[in-house]
């Protein structure tokens, strides 16, 4: 098959909280990361009230990224990396969230940071807010259920803007954007009431993170025209269990309440379903009256997304097994093999998704997020072998190939996730593994941290070479 063109950006993509560690360096403040313990040894993840002594943060260390990323950027340049998509961490600029000036010493650990990928021609990619908001806004403020937050979040995008204007041209406003009606804790920093209404709260404080992301863009554009700012997705891949036409109807107001994000995104505005949804379950998000204005004005670039497996929906379900997912979890499709976390490998899932947004949006498209978690093994030789992952790599980029060149979809980039093993953001774990660099760490924190080059490095240094012809 032909090879994509050469301004296609190959490279991989990680997140602070779970690659960067030193939690408590360089002025950085605590974040809803720092909180949250692993589920290890038959223990549930929890979050906790503040730091607590002799609890294992995994985030606390994460895979050394802070001291360590200078060895990491010179292998994503042996790979061929153009790309690499990270986050700047909100508490190493503003630890407690709500300051007035940014914390300099923070913002030049991304000097360095950015200075030593372009110095390699690796262009930086960044998520603004990627599941480490400050833990502060939390405990005073409620997180985003407050309409405060917006302005706090844009002193944070303003001082990254203007620091970074000719360093990163690529940027998205919040990672999974989506993901706040679904498990707010993460993106959105949201402990429950006694007696809240969940589903209130998680809509109303999806409205205050879309204004934020229409503002972010605006502001964006006025510090350099030249940024490409998108949105960022968890995309519901999911198929109708059965030709019944209540299914169908089943899976397309799965796809409807999570689109909304989209067209708010993409459209400036939110779609009549979104209305209706409201209605059915007496919803009343309170606006202000510039909102309407404010998201006509701050629609999006591109849409990045993430994919890693999808489901299926039913009208009436039964008792068949749960599949697991991104965050996100369906029912199983007899059809598809499932990973060790039972997520379902399905690649052409990744070409149906990549029409489904161009047809629907027709902006460019990013995938931001695709891989494989899985337990590696490192060999007594110090070799790393997982033919499993350079299998799930390859069929979809295959799959991403054929929607490009055949279907001609627009996409700009291809970042695999976890390009570096990092801490699992579902689980805490280390041995839930991504990465084509192995990190000498287990589930407990113990380990010399070194990294090794899987096979899948090597299959993926091909790959890039190539422009996807050899894969």
């Amino acid at each position: 098959m032909s090879k994509l063109s050469d301004d296609f950006l190959w490279g991989g993509a990680a997140a602070a909280n779970q690659l960067e560690g030193g939690w408590n360096e360089g002025g950085k403040g605590v974040s809803v990361a720092d909180v949250m313990t692993a589920a290890t040894h038959g223990l549930e993840r929890r979050i906790t009230q503040g730091i607590e002594e002799n609890v294992y943060y995994p985030s606390h260390q994460a895979s050394d990224f802070y001291t360590r990323y200078k060895e990491d950027i010179q292998l994503f340049h042996e790979m061929g990396f153009k790309c690499f998509r990270t986050s700047i961490a909100w508490t190493r600029i503003f630890p407690n969230g709500d300051e007035t000036e940014p914390n300099e010493e923070g913002l030049q650990f991304y000097d360095d940071l950015f200075d030593t990928c372009l110095a390699y021609g690796i262009q930086p990619v960044v998520t603004i807010s990627h599941f480490e908001m400050p833990y502060h806004l939390v405990t005073e403020y409620g997180g985003w259920r407050n309409r405060k937050l917006i302005d706090f979040y844009l002193n944070f995008c303003e001082a990254v803007y203007t620091r970074y204007r000719t360093r990163v041209k690529y940027w998205m406003t919040f990672n999974e954007i989506n993901m706040i009606v679904r498990k707010p804790w993460k993106p959105g920093g949201i402990q429950w009431n006694d007696g809240e209404n969940k589903l209130q709260t998680m809509y109303q404080a999806a409205h205050y993170m879309l204004i934020a992301s229409a503002k972010a863009v605006k502001l964006g554009k006025e510090i350099n025209p030249d940024f490409m700012i998108g949105g960022m997705f968890l995309h519901p891949t999911s198929y109708a269990a059965t030709c019944d036409p209540d299914d169908v109807l089943a899976q397309v107001k799965k796809l409807q309440q999570a689109y909304f994000f989209l067209d708010v995104h993409v459209r400036g505005k939110y779609p009549r379903s979104y209305y209706g949804f409201l209605k059915q379950h007496q919803l009343e998000i309170e606006t202000a009256p510039e909102d309407e204005l404010i998201l006509r004005e701050g629609t999006v670039d591109y849409i990045g997304f993430s994919y890693y497996s999808s489901s299926v929906v039913m009208a009436n379900p039964t008792d068949q097994d749960k599949s697991e997912g991104n965050e996100i979890s369906g029912y199983k499709n007899p059809l598809l093999p499932a990973s060790e976390w039972g997520w379902q490998i399905d690649p052409v899932g990744l070409r149906i998704t990549l029409n489904w947004l161009y047809d629907k949006y027709q902006i460019p498209l990013f995938i931001v997020e695709n891989g494989l978690g899985a337990v590696d093994t490192l060999e007594e030789d110090g070799s790393v072998h997982d033919p499993y992952r350079i299998d799930y790599l390859r069929q979809h980029v295959s799959e991403m190939k054929k929607a490009i060149l055949e279907d001609g979809v627009e996409v700009i980039g291809y970042t695999p996730w976890g390009c570096i093993d990092l801490v699992s953001a579902g689980t805490g774990e280390m041995k839930k593994r991504y990465g084509l660099i192995y990190v000498d760490k287990d589930n407990d924190g113990k380990g010399s941290l070194k990294r090794v080059k899987k096979d899948s490095f090597y299959w993926y240094k091909e790959c890039i070479k190539s422009q996807g012809k050899i894969i």
